[in-house]
């Protein structure tokens, strides 16, 4: 009689992560639930069309023993009432599945949260560690702080072991936003102006992202209902390098020219996308080596990331 495996119910499956963790738990021995928004005609699926205070998480719970939580409100700030979305979605959503899980026995529970709970820089300080008093900004990274701020205060009272993660920019095969703006940009020869940037950013490979994932649900830690983790490349590189080593990974030439940072800052500023320049100009730096020291280590270096994201894309 064979072992039964673990049940791993995993939100946001269709997404662009979920996408990459829910195949990467499959294979390392999990049964996987994927919880969907819309049916996709797969076995293993259970469709959740919207989450908020009031989901019914019975059938997805059933018989689960671990949940990663990666379905998220993100990139809808400017729409009515988008306040309210977030808060829905991000804040009560996360905290009704969490208490949900904890009642129906589930023993793990893996929340994938934001960098941008520090905030959008730490220009001129020291790399932002887990022991940071958190300044969110924005909608999302607001949410997100206050959803981890309701998970520790839950997991003083619950049995099940809760994990949260804070990636920073994640690239890989079908990524989004500024990872595929710049992959379009390098592919079109398009001339960029950073050549004159002198930032450090932290990025974190998809691959990476899975693998400390697997890590924490193969690790649990007995001594703690609760941790938070940074995680990211072990590479922090500067926006030039970064696209440098894009444009290397698909056989192209980087077109990079220079502005002065306070004058591309400026221009950026006015035309309304600080987030943008927050995140091409402004400096990033994380210390991971919490992660570390759990005994994972980054699966892929920073250029094979970048390889095994565009590959994927061509084939």
């Amino acid at each position: 009689m064979s072992e039964k495996k673990p049940v791993v119910l995993v939100t946001g499956a269709s997404g662009f992560v979920g996408r990459h963790v829910a195949p990467a738990l499959a294979r390392e021995g999990w049964s996987v639930r994927r919880a969907v928004r819309s049916p996709d005609g797969v076995d293993d699926e259970v469709v959740i069309e919207t989450i908020g205070p009031e989901t019914d998480w019975r059938e997805a719970l059933d018989g689960v023993d671990a949940v990663v939580h990666l379905a998220a409100r993100v990139h809808h700030k400017h729409e009515e009432h988008a306040d309210e979305i977030y808060r829905n979605v991000n804040i009560a959503g996360t905290l009704h599945l969490a208490r949900c899980a904890a009642a129906a026995g589930v023993r793990q529970f893996i929340f994938v949260s934001t960098v941008l709970v520090h905030g959008r820089s730490n220009e001129g300080r020291a790399p932002f560690s887990e022991d940071d008093v958190l300044t969110p900004r924005g909608l999302y990274g607001m949410s997100k702080a206050a959803a981890e701020d309701g998970l520790r205060t839950l997991a003083r009272d619950k049995d099940m072991n809760i994990s949260v993660i804070r990636p920073p920019l994640v690239y890989g095969a079908g990524a989004k936003g500024n990872f595929a703006l710049l992959t379009r940009a390098v592919d079109r020869g398009l001339p960029l102006p950073f050549a004159a940037i002198r930032n450090h950013r932290a990025f974190l490979a998809v691959q990476n992202l899975s693998s400390f994932i697997l890590h924490r649900l193969s690790h649990p830690d007995p001594a703690s209902n609760f941790e938070t983790f940074l995680v990211a490349d072990r590479e922090q590189v500067s926006t030039p390098e970064f696209i440098e080593r894009l444009a290397r990974a698909s056989g192209k030439s980087p077109r990079l020219f220079g502005i002065s940072p306070t004058l591309l800052g400026t221009l950026l500023r006015v035309t309304g996308r600080q987030d943008t320049r927050d995140s091409l100009i402004g400096s990033l730096e994380l210390d991971i080596s919490k992660a570390i020291a759990t005994g994972w280590q980054p699966q892929v270096s920073l250029d094979e990331g970048l390889r095994l994201a565009l590959s994927a894309q061509e084939s």
